[in-house]
């Protein structure tokens, strides 16, 4: 992220501060001394910034407050910068292209105690700040504005964006953080300062607006949501509708290690014994030897998941992406590479003697020793799984070395 003394100033413009009697007062010095920060992306929208600031210092004012407006120009080169600066926003710059790089360099540069965050576009009106801020001044953390459950002007969203992808992704994100959110991409949204320090933003792209809603979550945030009035925005959309929805799905579905692995995992673990023991029920025969087989398999794909799960909760952990759950606290205190080994041996050594006794001694019939060998080498297999495992689990319980603070998740 870049921080105030790696970005160009910006020419003086207007007072982006407004207060109750409608003339703009000196910019206070400090982030302490503003109310509200409203921040704005902008990449090429001047049939709309002037107005969406001048509605932006309306509604601070309305809100009896005094705030800023910052636009973040993301790049633009239809002399959108200037507009803003002459409606009275104060302009920085983010040469990094992507929504969330814009919104964390703005949030970074806003000096208030609450900090909104809206687009540039048209597409939303700043007057309902008042509204919006309310619940932060009763004491929430964090506001959504829901378009769902206000209203949605014709036009505004196309038809497949407004009945399949945001209630699809809405819905999805509800499902695997347990949350009950209505309208989770939506891009009108209010934090108080240090709630939105505490979340720790890191997405550079769309993603942000679903980092922001799980985010808030992981933190145990109170947050709420208030019906906001969605327009027709102006200008062409930045926006590209499939490759979008897939980032939104790919980044929930990189942050659900136990939907994505865990789960599935055990679910194949119980096929899998289950299927071993129906090869049981039949071992005297030829289809006992053709249930064991692929039972052993999946026994081992499910095992598999399983610790790739077990990696993906440890390095979301350490990364900071998540809270401490059980599975971390085993590796941080239970867990060692000698214990891994240890457990590796004598599970391989079990996995020996089972296929060692098939091969050397009649124990049923040859249906039955052959199924006895293929379980035995299975577990060899599996042992040898943990071994390597531990190796790896190992690596993340070696301190981690933070050069700078500014790191992020890059999804091409």
């Amino acid at each position: 992220m870049l921080t105030s003394t790696d970005v160009p100033e910006a020419p003086a413009g207007p007072s982006p501060t407004g207060g109750p009697t409608g003339g703009p007062p000196e910019v206070p010095s400090t982030r302490e001394e503003l109310d509200i920060s409203v921040v704005m992306p902008c990449l090429d929208e001047a049939s709309s910034v002037g107005a969406c600031v001048a509605k932006a210092l309306d509604g601070i004012r309305l809100s009896g407050l005094a705030g800023e407006v910052v636009v973040v120009d993301n790049g633009s080169r239809d002399g959108s910068a200037d507009i803003a600066r002459r409606a009275g926003a104060r302009v920085v710059y983010e040469p990094a292209r992507g929504y969330g790089n814009a919104y964390r360099l703005g949030f970074a540069e806003a000096r208030g105690r609450m900090v909104v965050m809206g687009d540039s576009d048209g597409s939303y009106d700043f007057a309902e700040i008042p509204a919006l801020i309310a619940p932060l001044r009763s004491g929430a953390d964090y506001v959504l504005g829901s378009r769902f459950r206000g209203e949605i002007k014709p036009g505004a969203m196309t038809w497949s964006h407004r009945y399949v992808g945001n209630p699809v992704l809405t819905r999805m994100l509800n499902v695997l953080f347990g949350l009950e959110s209505s309208d989770a991409h939506s891009g009108l949204r209010a934090f108080r300062r240090d709630a939105l320090d505490e979340m720790g933003l890191r997405c550079e792209g769309m993603e942000l607006a679903s980092e922001i809603v799980v985010k808030a979550a992981r933190a145990q945030l109170v947050a709420t949501e208030v019906p906001i009035v969605y327009y027709p925005r102006a200008g062409k959309s930045k926006l590209n509708a499939w490759r979008d929805a897939w980032r939104h799905m790919r980044f929930l579905l990189l942050l659900s290690p136990l939907h994505v692995f865990v789960w599935p995992g055990l679910l194949l673990f119980g096929v899998g014994i289950a299927g071993q023991v129906a090869s049981l029920t039949v071992a005297r025969s030829d289809l006992g030897l053709r249930l064991s087989t692929p039972a052993v398999c999946v026994m081992l794909l499910s095992v598999q998941l399983l610790v790739l799960g077990l990696f993906a909760k440890t390095y979301a952990w350490r990364a900071g992406f998540e809270a401490e759950s059980p599975a971390c606290r085993f590796i941080e205190h239970g867990f060692s590479l000698e214990r891994g080994l240890l457990a590796s041996v004598f599970l391989g050594l079990l996995g020996a003697v089972v296929a060692a006794g098939s091969l050397f001694a009649d124990m049923g019939g040859s249906s039955l020793d052959e199924q006895l060998a293929a379980l035995g080498i299975g577990i060899v297999v599996l042992a040898a799984q943990l071994a390597f495992c531990s190796f790896f689990l190992a690596f993340f319980r070696v301190p981690l070395d933070h050069v700078g603070e500014a790191r992020t998740i890059a999804l091409p």
